[in-house]
């Protein structure tokens, strides 16, 4: 059993604590707002539905401070914008011997806390998923409806020299579900969520903004299907020029939702007619967009211009958004500014992702 200290008190923090605490662990959710899981830290048990269910026991922290004592892992497991905020406030109380997990990997995040790690000089590895073990939807402050539980997730270390013992606890945490990459820019490359929002959302926008209750796979379209597709083949091109192969878009709804492989509009249908998948965002106030913009789809226009493969739909889709909603989503990036992303080329990036910033950076 490992006490693990679950930063957020979202969708997927919940999903995790529940599925923690059914495999023997001690999870301890700490919310950074201070508004959620109330009823959690009066006594109430956190209830999970659908591919998870039961009752579970699990802690809520007043502070990241008393969540992180003790524990064995650290997991931020929050949307994107959030990150920062909760890596500050962690970061003074992280000790040696404690394994970092972020839940999942964007924005190179974990080349923020990995500097701040260094700058305290704590043997702390940067452990960086592709994706998350849990998807679902929060129902109400003290229960998560968990809708998928992932068979395989893409995992990477920072430094890649600590890999086998980020490995280990996270195959330890959540059992043999995890395929090791070369490193977090392959990570980076993995991670599918924005462009598939992307196209989710804008295909879908006058339904998120009527606030109409609407089925995601069902509205995921052969035409929704095919831009997901075009904008995987940016995606793609640029792993291919950085040196990497990363998982396509097939393969990826194939190993997550356990369907057979074909156009992502027939594969939609597929999950529609099994009832899986849920209903689309019911707001425009929805993460597909408010962090996926800014902290995904941004990223990935960097990285097309580093390896000299423009993203042309990522920055379309970044420009439209910011369009629609009247803001600029890019400048909303709170992260890539202090780890000087935008100044890198891609092997000073490269090497960082794979040795970490000690002797460099944060000296």
């Amino acid at each position: 059993m490992m006490r693990v200290a679950v930063l957020g008190a979202g969708s997927i923090a919940y999903g995790n604590a529940a599925l923690l605490s059914s495999l023997g662990h001690e999870p301890v959710l700490w919310s950074p707002s201070g508004k959620s899981g109330q009823s959690i830290a009066g006594g109430a048990s956190l209830t999970a539905t659908g591919s998870l269910a039961g009752s579970f026991k699990v802690k809520m922290a007043a502070s990241a401070a008393e969540a992180i004592s003790g524990a064995g892992a650290v997991l931020f497991a929050l949307p994107a914008n959030g990150h920062r905020k909760a890596m500050d406030a962690a970061a003074p109380y992280l000790t040696a011997g404690q394994v970092v997990i972020i839940s999942s990997h964007t924005s190179f995040s974990g080349l923020y806390i990995a500097r701040k790690i260094a700058e305290r000089g704590l043997d702390v590895p940067v452990v960086v998923w592709g994706t998350t073990v849990t998807a679902g939807r929060k129902t109400g402050d003290a229960s998560v409806n968990v809708s998928t539980i992932r068979s395989k997730v893409d995992v990477a270390t920072i430094p890649v020299s600590a890999s086998e013992r980020g490995l280990k606890v996270c195959q330890e945490l959540f059992g043999d579900r995890f395929v090791q990459r070369d490193d977090a820019l392959a990570i980076s490359l993995s991670n599918l969520n924005p462009q598939n929002h992307l196209g989710i959302a804008l295909c879908n926008f006058t339904r998120m903004e009527h606030g109409e209750t609407w089925g995601q796979n069902e509205n995921n379209t052969d035409s929704v299907g095919r831009l997901l597709e075009a904008l995987d083949a940016e995606r793609l091109a640029i792993a291919e020029a950085a040196g990497y192969k990363v998982r396509t878009i097939r393969e990826h709804y194939n190993l997550s939702f356990h369907v057979e492989p074909g156009p992502v509009g027939e594969m939609a249908r597929q999950l529609a007619a099994r009832g899986n998948g849920g209903n689309g965002p019911s707001t425009i106030d929805t993460r597909y967009v408010l962090e996926d913009a800014p902290f995904g789809l941004h990223p990935t226009v960097l990285l097309g211009k580093m390896a000299g493969r423009p993203a042309r739909l990522h920055q379309a889709g970044v420009d439209i958004f910011s369009a629609l909603y009247g803001r600029d989503f890019a400048a909303e990036n709170d992260l890539i500014g202090d780890i000087g992303l935008e100044a890198m080329s891609l092997a000073e990036l490269k090497s960082l992702v794979r040795d970490g910033w000690a002797g460099k950076r944060a000296a």
